[in-house]
């Protein structure tokens, strides 16, 4: 990498080198992937051990329920998985209107808001294909995590605590996740046993248990007792999808995602649009370099908000979204010295961990799973320590729209990995997590290393930019004062906020320096988390 290693900003992390890496939101699932290497386990095994943990260790963001997607690289070639669960077979526009009259999405908590969970098939998928070690070997460590119990970090409890008001009365909630009857405190131990219990039956049955088992019959009994439409053969029915990542070049790289029902593409469109702007032209942290990519990005959602969905109801098709004719004249659009407004349909609060690991075999995993504002649906099978999520609340109840719920229908994801590979090779696997700041972070970071020649941590601890809508976006309280003034003159309507969790993202970062077996990687954990890049 030819870049200034002694630039940066104030943060508590510095990169991190290596052979074998795994990057996460939470040390314990660092340590817990990076066992799982030492014991023969391959990238795959680290990635599934560390999501595991993950359910775990921070159940304000993912949990057993979660979806999840994925994008590696196994030493030769680029694989895809989409685990986002579909809706209920009984799931109808008819079904949301009889019973929420004429909302124009299904409700934010409860049963009408859960699809299927993905996240535990594709832990299975993987390993099936990819992993090396024994299924039940990988999730031992999240499983010992869960029975033993850990102390709550700072930024995993501020989550925690600030989901109470809105979810203590969710049936579940509070007898999973509020012992004494409150969240618990910064450094105080939170046990999870019925989490451990259900890792074993996942373990034991490779996941059979979840899907038409005895935790799927658990699940759908506590449907049918809380007025939810899932059933056992909801579960039963659903597997994930292996899919080919769409990409793009992007100065001089290419940039792999995951194609819709996901919003990767939105980052694609933004990062088209700008290679006919001359970003480089502009000071790395200027402010009319921000203001294109701010404009880039709005023009990005405004596609994807409007035609991305389950990819057999789109009317238009990736390839005609990502054409270059097309991103050349979106360009043309964007006002250098005004901010403007397009139409870019609605914004939520996210709930995701993403992860990244790689090892001296070459093989590179990026990997993220996600309950979706914050807890998800706030629905917890208690007996199994099951979160459920709420992705079924991005649907749309517009029947013209492409994203309308319909039985066994993908909704609209936020979730993202990202992949970024040069001449046919691996170089990056990497993600920011954070709902609609995730095609945002992608571009912003990226941006920053491969225009600006910016090292991993810098990239990822600069002070970052979220669009909301509209005119509006936030910047963190960090970014220069004039900068912010500036992009004010222009005309962005600027809130100047500190939220370490969800407003502005997080990343996960691991970029390979050559042979991995003998340079290997360099990694970086984003400091506006709790997380941990760990290698050896």
């Amino acid at each position: 990498m030819n870049v200034d290693w002694n630039a940066g900003y104030p943060s508590i992390r510095l990169p991190v080198f290596a052979r074998n890496i795994v990057s996460t939101s939470h040390p314990l699932a660092a340590q817990a992937g990076l066992a799982l290497l030492q014991r023969g386990g391959n990238a795959v095994d680290a990635a599934i051990g560390a999501a595991a943990a993950m359910a775990i260790l921070e159940p304000c963001s993912n949990g057993l329920g979660s979806d999840a997607f994925c994008i590696l690289w196994d030493g030769t070639q680029l694989y895809g998985l989409n685990a986002s669960g579909f809706a209920p077979a009984a799931w109808t526009c008819e079904y949301f209107r009889n019973k929420y009259g004429e909302a124009q999405y299904p409700p934010m908590r409860g049963w009408d808001s859960v699809t299927v969970p993905g996240a535990v098939a594709a832990w299975v998928q993987l390993s099936k294909r990819f992993g090396r070690l024994p299924f039940a070997d990988v999730l031992a460590p999240a499983i010992e995590i869960a029975e033993r119990g850990y102390a709550v970090p700072v930024v995993v409890q501020q989550k925690w605590a600030a989901a109470v008001p809105d979810l203590k009365g969710m049936p579940g909630f509070a007898e999973t996740f509020l012992p004494n009857g409150r969240a618990p405190r910064v450094g105080e131990r939170f046990v999870f046993r019925a989490a451990a219990r259900a890792l074993r039956a996942i373990a034991e049955t490779r996941g059979d248990a979840l899907y038409g088992g005895e935790i799927g019959a658990a699940a759908a009994a506590h449907a049918a007792r809380h007025g939810g439409a899932m059933r056992v053969s909801d579960f039963a029915a659903f597997s994930p999808e292996w899919v080919q990542p769409i990409g793009m070049e992007v100065y001089g790289h290419r940039l792999h995602q995951i194609p819709p029902n996901g919003q990767g593409i939105a980052a694609l469109i933004a990062l088209g649009i700008l290679q006919h702007l001359d970003v480089a032209a502009h000071a790395v942290d200027s402010a009319a370099g921000l203001h294109l990519q701010i404009e880039a990005m709005k023009l990005g959602f405004a596609d994807t908000y409007a035609h991305v969905a389950d990819p057999s109801a789109m009317r238009l098709t990736v390839e005609q979204m990502l054409d270059p004719d097309y991103l050349k004249k979106r360009a043309l659009r964007i006002d250098r010295k005004r901010a403007q407004v397009f139409d870019t349909g609605h914004s939520d609060k996210g709930g995701t961990i993403y992860l990244t690991t790689a090892d001296e075999r070459g093989m590179m995993v990026s990997f993220i799973q996600s309950n979706y504002m914050g807890f998800g649906s706030g629905i917890v099978i208690p007996e199994w320590g099951l979160s459920l999520q709420n992705r079924g609340h991005a649907f749309s109840l517009d029947p013209t729209s492409p994203n309308c719920v319909a039985p066994r229908k993908r909704p609209f994801h936020t979730i993202i990995p990202g992949f970024l590979t040069r001449d046919g090779l691996p170089q990056m696997s990497f993600g920011v997590m954070g709902a609609n700041m995730q095609p945002q972070g992608h571009v912003q970071t990226l941006v920053r290393m491969l225009v600006h020649g910016q090292q991993p941590q810098a990239a990822c601890d600069a002070p970052r930019w979220r669009f909301n809508q509209g005119l509006s976006i936030n910047v963190e309280a960090a970014m220069a004062g004039a900068t912010t003034r500036e992009l004010m003159a222009y005309g962005h309507q600027i809130d100047v906020i500190q939220d370490s969790y969800q407003d502005f993202g997080a990343g996960q970062f691991i970029w390979r320096l050559g042979d991995p077996a003998v340079e290997g990687y360099v990694a970086a954990s984003d400091s506006r988390r709790d997380g941990q890049a760990a290698g050896y």
